[in-house]
């Protein structure tokens, strides 16, 4: 598995975790919408990114995690610039990356992820 591919089915099993909290938590949200405020104000996050971020932190809670997971330009643009970078804790998080980069070496990414569309 060559290492963008890796690295995007790291990202939608990060934010497949995103979503499962702010499924629990709709309150998650807010925070984001702060984050991207105060990226765009601080001129760290792109006008467009930051207009695409705001337009998808307004969508109902399924929606924006159907997004977040979601296998389309937008969403795999999106989640290069997750504003959601603190809600998963790094230990976990790290989980993640060695559970997937597992998963490559045996063959099994991409398995019932919908990560580009090509389970195995």
């Amino acid at each position: 598995m060559d290492a963008h591919r890796l690295a995007e089915c790291r990202s939608i099993e990060l934010h497949r975790a995103i979503a499962e909290r702010l499924r629990r938590d709709p309150g998650l949200v807010q925070a984001a919408r702060l984050r991207v405020a105060g990226l765009a104000a601080a001129g760290t996050l792109s006008p467009w990114y930051a207009d695409e971020w705001k337009r998808a932190l307004s969508l109902p809670t399924d929606e924006l995690c159907a997004l977040l997971v979601g296998d389309t330009e937008v969403a795999r643009t999106l989640r290069q610039t997750t504003p959601f970078t603190a809600v998963v804790p790094p230990r976990e998080r790290w989980g993640i990356w060695r559970r997937v980069a597992e998963e490559a070496r045996s063959g099994r990414v991409g398995e019932g992820h919908g990560a580009g569309g090509e389970g195995k």
